[in-house]
This record gives structure tokens, C-alpha cells and sequence, in this order.
């Protein structure tokens, strides 16, 4: 295959796709009806055959970072490294194993890891509309990157019906973490344009774990900013100017700053991001009834995500100082239309992400620095272009369809770095998906997906050199292929005044699964020596579930499960238990509304204990090799609007000051806090 060229593949447009403005203004209280990263366009969520999780604006402000609210979430399971991170692992699959988006554009990059990575937690919670999240391989619609499925946040677009403006300050407190939070916005404008200003800062001090003690250093600070301007000529017409930022100063990773489990000595004397920064910028056009009488949608976006490091091996008199940044561009047509027996969409997108990356030594004693080899091969380039079709229709009265069909091409540069030689690969692929849903009552629907899709080898996979967690250090292989994965589930929706049930049975299988193996080497400093190659087959099954039953306007109660198990084929033949896969878990909670201003909320997070380990489990520091334990906490919410524009909310986590890990994070998790907010608008 020829290297990708703009000629040859046509047009180079980026299909970001995203609903008109007045399906992204919809208040919190319309977000079951209308979803749209499962189908890149708004269509009611009866319509929509994936398994799907909503996470509200509320969920997200309640926690520190916008990955505070995965926790616990149908089909969501939110591993931590250090504070300060948080990543999602969907259907036992993790980093870039899914997709992430931030209103539409991809946040996944060419330095993103197949393990945990940080980079979410660099979007910043003040002005989020919504998460959403879908379970499984939406392939047709997302393409490389999308086999575990997609966690896309929503950010909330200035609006207003009349010349106005509304402002909103956040300021709360925590003791578990010693955290305070500031976060402030306003919104100004009329009907034809908007703009909207934020601000949030938050800093925590060394954690409290259940134990008494305070686990340190891993305090860490927070900044972030929003402006954004949103304009509507006319009825069929709108725009968008958005810039938002986020920083991370100085982040400690604590899994390498103490000693885990195995370990008598932690893995370094200093490990911190230094800093982590996301800056994205997003120019959006919708124009509703254009040429074909279709909704056209065109984004061009920027994000640049920069991933310094500051380290010293335990006792070393090294120091090194990385610098990894990645530009992402983005470019996007899209088209959309509907009818009175569905609805379909088509688009094609490009993005160009190009690594800068660089390191050097400095010596303590002397005091002199030298230049060594990069993380990345600086310089390297990923471009990936698509062309995708869907289409959505009933058949029949009971019945609905859906089904697409993509191709991409993902062409990656590697230059010379140290000893390895430059090297391009061109790897193109088909994705698809279908789906179906069955009406088997008014209240009742029968649902199954049927997924094909892959994620192609990124410069990460292909060219790091460097420390990795669990006392590893990684070596390149440009001769990686793309990962494949096929993935079925079936599922039963029950919806009633006072009932709420959604039932998802999925089995998933990856072939060709890009893995970290050992080579046999040690590094001086004792780290062994791993690189990545295309060796292991898995499959990973499980259930989802989430119920909710009112017994009246003021009680009501909800329970989360999900089970997952999974197994993968080594390269020496054996089978054993598949990486990182979580173990049972959920939540139980129950609403009781105490009087019209006064919520409270008693609930109960659990998770059984995990032994089914990997070898890479076993031997990770993270992780103990006999399995980690299982947990429950009791905790408490509550609210209280004291009037129309202030309200108090108040949470008492883990009352019973239990110690516990979730397992695969890097530290434990917090003891008995107290988190307090108050809030006002005006």
C-alpha cells in the first residue's frame, strides 16, 4: 500500500460528527430522549440498538475531575493510577483500546497507551454537558481505535432566546484528598449569538487512605479554561468558536514513588508530569436543509496534548527530562438526513498528528547534561483518513435496522531514533457493524449488535523507548500489525413509570492483540527490559446491568452490576486469565426526596475480589500478586437548595474508614472524607 496522500484519497475531510446546536443545548432532563455519539446524529434513544451509559452534568461537578463520574457506571469500570488520572475501562478493554472523544473530535492521539492513560482527565469538568458512552464496537461510525467502545464528553454551547446573561460559581472542599475547588462561568448573548467564559482550579494535598495515614507526595494541581462563542444567522444555520485548556503542573505518579507490592524500595526517587497540558481548539458550521436537503456538519479542530516528564531512577544520581507533545488535526464534512422510516448519515475525515520528542540527562553531582534518545521518534506522523455510511430503518411496526460500513487508512511515519531506522507503515482496513431492535411490547425492546473493527499500532505502540510502569522499560517494534476485533451482544430493555431495566449479555474476541512482552534483557537499573508485539488472542465475556425502581415521586432505588470475564492465548500456547480485567462490580443506591428543596441519597459501591490474574498482572507493583480483595463502602449525598440560586450538597464517603484498592490503581483509595460544595447561579 502507498503512503496516504491527500490526491489520493480525495478530498481529506474529517467527519466529526455531531448533532445541530439545539440538540446539543437540550437541558439535562431531555438526555434520555435524545443520544448521540451511538449514531453520530440525534435520533431518540429508543431507536438505538448500542448499549448505552449517560453520565449527567450533575454526576460530573460532583467530583473532583470529569473521570470522578465513571465510576461505577454500567459497563464502566475507572482504574486510577495516581490522583490526579483516571481512566475508563469499557468491556474489560482500556486506552487506546477505546475511543475518546470531546465534542466529536478525537481526544485519542498518537502517543495514546493501550494500557491506562491520563489524557481524560485533562478535560475540564466546569462546563460539561453530559457524557456518553457506548459499550461496545460502534466500527462503522469511528473506525480504528473504537473495538472497546467510545466515551465521548459533551461540552455545554451557549444559547439564549432573548438578550440575557447567567453566570455560575462552584466552590467546595474535600478531606480525603485536602482538595479544594474553584470553578466559575459566564454566559452572555441573545438569540443570534452567544459567548461563554469559564475558569476552575483545583489543588488536593497527599491523600488519606482507609488506613489513617496520608500516602505521599500525591497532591496535585489542576487549572483549566473555556471560551467559547456560538452564533446563529438563521433558522437553518449555526456556528461554534470553542477554546478550552487544561494543565496539570505537576503530577506525581505515587505507584513509582512508593514501594508496591513485591517491592522493598519504590521504583524511583521522582517520577512527575511536568507538566500535562491539553489545548484544544474547534470551529464548527451545521447547516440544516443544504444541498440534497440534507444536515451538513463541517469541524475543523487542534488539540495539543504535551506529556513532560521529570525522573530519577530510586537513588540514582540521573535525572532525566522528558519533552513529548502531540498536534492533532482534525477536518470534517458530514451529511445527515431523515424520513418518516429512518434516518442515515455519510461523511468521510482526516487527521494529521505529528510527535515532537525529545530528552536529556542531567547529573547531580556534576551538574552536566547530555542529550539521550527521545521517548518517541521525534518527528513521527500518524495520518488517517475514512470514508463511512449508515443507516437506520424501521422494517415493518416492531422492527428497527441499522448497519454501516467504513474504510480507512492509517499511514504512520517513524523516523531514525537511536539505533532503530526509519520506517513507514501503511496499513488500510474495512470496519462494520449492524444492529437490530425488536418492539416486543410498548414498554419492552429486544436489542443485538454485531461489530467487526481493528485499532492500528500508533507511534506509542510502534516507537517507545522508555520506563514503564511495573518496573519495565520498553524497546520499539516498527513491525507491528493493526489489532482485530469482532464483538456480538444481545440485550433486553424494560421502561416503565416505575420501572427502569437494561440487561446487555456481550462476548467479545481480539486477534492479533498488541502485547507487552519480556525479551529477557535487564537495564542496568534493574528494570526489565519489554517490547510490544502482535501475540495474543482474547476473548472477554460479561453482563451488564442497571435497574431502577420508584416506588413514588420521593423514593426510588437503582442498582448497578457488571461481570466480566475474560481469557487469552500467550505465545507459547498456554491460556490463562486475560489482562486487567475488573472484577464484579457496581453500586447500590436509594433517592429519598426529604421535602421539596432536601435530597438525600444513602449509597453502596462494591467490588468482589480479583485472582484471576495475567502474568503481566502478577508481576505488576500495582497489583497484588495474590489478588486483590474485595470491597464495600457505605456513603451518603445529599442536597439542599436553599433558594432558587444556591445550593449546598454535601457527600460522606467510606463511613466505615474501610482500606481498600480498586483494583489495577496505583494507590488506594480514600479513606473516610467529607466532600462539601456550594453552588449559586445567577
Amino acid at each position: 500500500m502507498k503512503k496516504l496522500t491527500l490526491p489520493r484519497f480525495g478530498i481529506a475531510c474529517a467527519c466529526v460528527l455531531t448533532p445541530t446546536f439545539p440538540a446539543l443545548a437540550q437541558s439535562a432532563d431531555v438526555i434520555e430522549e435524545i443520544q448521540v455519539t451511538a449514531t453520530r446524529r440525534a435520533v431518540s434513544a429508543a431507536e438505538v440498538s448500542a448499549a448505552l451509559t449517560v453520565i449527567t452534568a450533575e454526576e460530573v461537578a460532583a467530583g473532583m475531575l470529569m473521570t470522578d463520574s465513571l465510576a461505577a457506571q454500567p459497563g464502566v469500570f475507572l482504574q486510577q493510577t495516581t490522583p490526579g488520572q483516571g481512566a475508563a475501562i469499557v468491556r474489560g478493554l482500556k486506552g487506546s483500546e477505546v475511543l475518546h472523544l470531546v465534542d466529536g473530535m478525537r481526544l485519542n492521539n498518537a502517543i495514546f497507551r493501550n494500557a491506562p492513560t491520563q489524557y481524560m482527565a485533562l478535560v475540564s469538568p466546569g462546563t460539561i454537558e453530559r457524557i456518553e458512552i457506548v459499550r461496545g464496537a460502534p466500527a462503522s461510525l469511528y473506525g480504528s481505535d473504537a473495538v472497546g467502545g467510545v466515551v465521548q464528553a459533551i461540552s455545554r454551547i451557549p444559547s439564549f432566546t432573548s438578550a440575557g446573561s447567567r453566570g455560575n460559581a462552584f466552590l467546595a472542599f474535600d478531606t480525603g484528598d485536602l482538595a479544594r475547588i474553584l470553578r466559575v462561568s459566564l454566559d452572555m448573548g441573545d438569540e443570534n449569538i452567544a459567548g461563554l467564559v469559564s475558569g476552575e482550579y483545583l489543588k488536593t494535598g497527599n491523600r488519606r487512605t482507609g488506613s489513617g495515614d496520608r500516602v505521599g507526595p500525591s497532591g496535585y494541581e489542576s487549572k483549566g479554561a473555556r471560551i467559547a462563542v456560538s452564533a446563529t444567522p438563521d433558522e437553518n444555520s449555526s456556528w461554534l468558536f470553542d477554546l478550552q485548556f487544561a494543565t496539570q503542573p505537576l503530577t506525581p505518579r505515587i505507584d513509582e514513588l512508593v514501594p508496591g507490592f513485591g517491592q522493598t524500595e519504590p521504583s524511583s526517587s521522582e517520577f512527575y508530569f511536568s507538566p500535562n497540558e491539553r489545548l484544544f481548539g474547534h470551529i464548527r458550521h451545521v447547516r440544516n436543509e443544504g444541498l440534497w436537503g440534507a444536515t451538513w456538519n463541517v469541524d475543523l479542530g487542534w488539540q495539543r496534548i504535551v506529556d513532560d516528564r521529570l525522573a530519577r531512577n530510586y537513588q540514582s544520581d540521573i535525572r532525566t527530562h522528558e519533552m513529548n507533545s502531540s498536534d492533532l488535526f482534525g477536518l470534517s464534512v458530514n451529511l445527515s438526513g431523515s424520513s418518516d422510516s429512518g434516518s442515515w448519515i455519510a461523511g468521510t475525515e482526516f487527521y494529521h498528528d505529528v510527535v515532537d520528542s525529545s530528552r536529556f540527562e542531567e547529573n547531580l553531582v556534576s551538574g552536566q547534561t547530555a542529550v539521550v534518545t527521545a521517548r518517541f521518534p521525534d518527528g513521527s506522523t500518524v495520518d488517517q483518513a475514512a470514508i463511512f455510511g449508515n443507516i437506520l430503518r424501521d422494517v415493518g411496526t416492531r422492527q428497527t435496522l441499522s448497519g454501516g460500513l467504513r474504510f480507512s487508512e492509517i499511514s504512520v511515519d517513524l523516523p531514525q531514533s537511536g539505533v532503530v531506522p526509519a520506517s513507514t507503515i501503511d496499513q488500510g482496513d474495512l470496519s462494520a457493524d449492524l444492529g437490530w431492535i425488536l418492539d416486543v411490547a410498548a414498554s419492552t425492546q429486544l436489542t443485538a449488535n454485531l461489530g467487526y473493527g481493528f485499532r492500528a499500532p500508533n507511534v506509542f505502540d510502534l516507537g517507545t523507548l522508555g520506563e514503564r510502569p511495573g518496573n519495565r522499560f520498553n524497546i520499539p517494534n516498527p513491525d507491528l500489525e493493526s489489532e482485530r476485533i469482532t464483538q456480538l451482544d444481545v440485550g433486553l430493555r424494560h421502561h416503565t413509570d416505575r420501572w427502569n431495566l437494561d440487561v446487555v449479555l456481550f462476548a467479545l474476541r481480539y486477534s492479533d492483540r498488541i502485547a507487552s512482552i519480556l525479551t529477557g534483557g535487564v537495564t542496568p537499573d534493574g528494570r526489565a527490559v519489554t517490547q510490544s508485539q502482535n501475540v495474543d488472542r482474547a476473548t472477554i465475556h460479561g453482563v451488564e446491568m442497571s435497574a431502577e425502581w420508584s416506588y413514588s415521586e420521593y423514593l426510588n432505588a437503582e442498582v448497578v452490576v457488571n461481570y466480566l470475564r475474560g481469557e487469552q492465548a500467550e505465545p507459547d500456547g498456554a491460556t490463562v486469565p486475560a489482562d486487567r480485567i475488573p472484577p464484579l462490580n457496581g453500586r447500590l443506591a436509594v433517592r429519598y426526596q426529604w421535602a421539596d428543596n432536601v435530597t438525600l441519597e444513602p449509597f453502596f459501591r462494591f467490588a468482589a475480589g480479583q485472582d484471576r490474574l495475567s502474568p503481566r498482572d502478577a508481576g505488576d507493583v500495582r497489583i497484588d500478586p495474590n489478588g486483590t480483595a474485595g470491597w464495600v463502602t457505605a456513603n451518603i449525598s445529599g442536597t439542599w437548595q436553599v433558594t432558587g440560586s444556591i445550593r449546598l450538597s454535601t457527600q460522606l464517603l467510606n463511613l466505615f474508614d474501610r482500606r481498600y484498592r480498586v483494583h489495577g490503581s496505583g494507590i488506594d483509595a480514600v479513606g473516610r472524607s467529607l466532600f462539601l460544595s456550594v453552588q449559586t447561579t445567577w
